[in-house]
């Protein structure tokens, strides 16, 4: 049986192992490439996606979404839409049938369409159904230290997503958040469907003072 937490304590996150995409990483920068790797990604029936936006470091400068990146469970694919735009391929992925789990997916969505309009379809945040089995985490990293007793690095989340060329670094940081939106959503749904869990609830004292709104980022 698998113990979870309504609120997993952030402060032993810094002490668990770090984990990361294990699989192959392709990059997209063209509008070619991008049919032919949304072709390859029909034929799933789930898939995990998130985004990433150059962060800004000055007041009243925003920037588009960079880079959508979305995995299955071996194979992850970034889109530069930097560079592509958003595609009419592209757009009939987010708006087929298969399922997309994300999370705080009302932002990336929100943030793609700044790019091209689109109806998204079938779209499932995990915010929405960790509830379900009694967390309470919004964060990924905080959910999949709840559920799997893992760390994702956020070391890359502040760097430059319109770099002319991406790190390693930064391939990594990017597959891991969407690669482990499906791990988690797997989790969820397979301990909703068990009940194989014991829920702790872990009162976590909040200084005065502090911000009490919820985190919907990663």
């Amino acid at each position: 049986m698998k113990t979870i937490y309504n609120k997993f304590d952030k402060t032993k996150i810094a002490d668990l192992p770090l984990v990361s995409f294990p699989g192959r990483i392709v990059i997209i920068d063209n509008e070619q490439d991008c049919i032919k790797a949304t072709s390859y990604l029909q034929q799933f029936d789930i898939l995990g996606i998130d985004t990433e936006t150059r962060p800004s470091f000055h007041k009243g400068i925003y920037h588009k979404v960079a880079l959508l990146q979305i995995s299955t469970e071996d194979e992850a694919f970034l889109f530069r839409l930097n560079q592509t735009g958003l595609p009419q391929s592209v757009i009939a992925l987010l708006e087929s049938n298969i399922k997309k789990i994300g999370l705080s997916l009302r932002d990336d969505i929100h943030m793609m369409t700044q790019r091209h309009s689109f109806t998204p379809n079938n779209f499932i945040d995990l915010q929405q159904i960790a509830g379900d089995i009694g967390i309470e985490d919004k964060a990924l990293q905080t959910l999949y230290a709840n559920l799997f007793h893992l760390k994702i690095s956020k070391s890359q989340r502040l760097s430059n997503w319109e770099a002319k060329v991406l790190t390693r670094a930064q391939q990594l940081y990017a597959t891991t958040d969407a690669w482990a939106c499906i791990n988690l959503y797997k989790e969820i749904m397979r301990l909703k469907q068990t009940h194989d869990y014991e829920l702790i609830i872990n009162t976590i004292d909040v200084p005065v003072g502090a911000d009490h709104s919820p985190s919907s980022q990663d």
